[in-house]
């Protein structure tokens, strides 16, 4: 897959590139490429990040690193299955827990929900960091969900990370699922509290938080777009109304002109 000439290498992952000292020079620098367009296209076009992971793993298979970020790639394709595979791979290279949490959720999204609960209370999750715990505490409450334990749920997210007014880089996702769940429950008051909190620590816009709380208001947004070429269907109408109305006079017109020279004939006649 063609690579733009300006993306180097160089823009990897520190850790990473210590990660691919291990292969020849040139190797290393066509890896560490493709790791840069997976992680640049990841969001925007995952089937793309996709299609770049695995040239990197054909490349390197060996590598963690490198079958971490094939993992991701294939998780944001909800390719699960193969994700999982590579999230194994990649934890039985480093030894790290880290890729527990995305290890549960493919379980989920295979279907698994069980499984990732079972995963929920393994000795690996006291591993983890605030982050990767909090991250897991979601995962173990979406598979409640998936299995309709609505309450089980609710309570699963109920904790001193939710609870805490400081914001981390997990809060407003934290709450969202708080939120989300708590209307799922019927709970629409309680929701829309927490909808508004988790608005209120969303400074990368990471949930739709906002457009939870106006739909909950009543608040109908008009696509811009949509309305714009309403606009220029309008426009378009009313110009063809005007070149038919233009067509018409002039018709009148070359009547009118007809019946001139028609009067001025029968007059040279007499």
């Amino acid at each position: 897959m063609p690579i733009p000439p300006e993306v180097t290498g160089e823009e990897i992952d520190p850790d990473v590139r210590q990660e691919l000292m291990s292969l020849p020079k040139g190797l290393a620098e066509d890896v560490s490429r493709n790791l840069v367009m997976v992680a640049q296209l990841i969001d925007e076009d995952p089937e793309k990040a996709y299609g770049y992971s695995r040239v990197a793993l054909r490349l390197a298979s060996r590598v963690a690193a490198v079958r971490e970020a094939a993992g991701f790639a294939a998780y944001a394709t909800q390719k699960y299955s193969e994700a999982l595979a590579e999230f194994r791979a990649a934890r039985r290279m480093s030894g790290g827990v880290e890729l527990w949490p995305v290890m549960a959720d493919c379980e989920r999204g295979l279907g698994r929900p069980e499984r990732a609960l079972a995963m929920a209370g393994e000795p690996e999750v006291s591993k983890l960091d605030k982050a990767g715990q909090v991250e897991m505490r979601l995962v173990a409450a979406g598979a409640r969900r998936d299995l309709g334990q609505l309450d089980a749920a609710i309570v699963t997210l109920q904790s001193p990370e939710l609870a805490s007014s400081a914001v981390h880089p997990w809060t407003a996702r934290l709450r969202y699922a708080y939120a989300d769940a708590l209307l799922a429950a019927g709970r629409e008051r309680e929701a829309r509290e927490w909808f508004a909190k988790a608005l209120e620590s969303d400074k990368d816009g990471a949930t739709d938080a906002s457009d939870r709380l106006a739909e909950m208001d009543g608040v109908e947004f008009v696509d811009a777009f949509e309305e714009s070429e309403d606009e220029s269907d309008e426009s378009r109408a009313s110009d063809i109304v005007d070149v038919e109305l233009d067509i018409d006079e002039d018709e009148d017109l070359d009547d009118e002109d007809d019946d001139e020279d028609e009067d001025d004939r029968d007059s040279d006649k007499g």
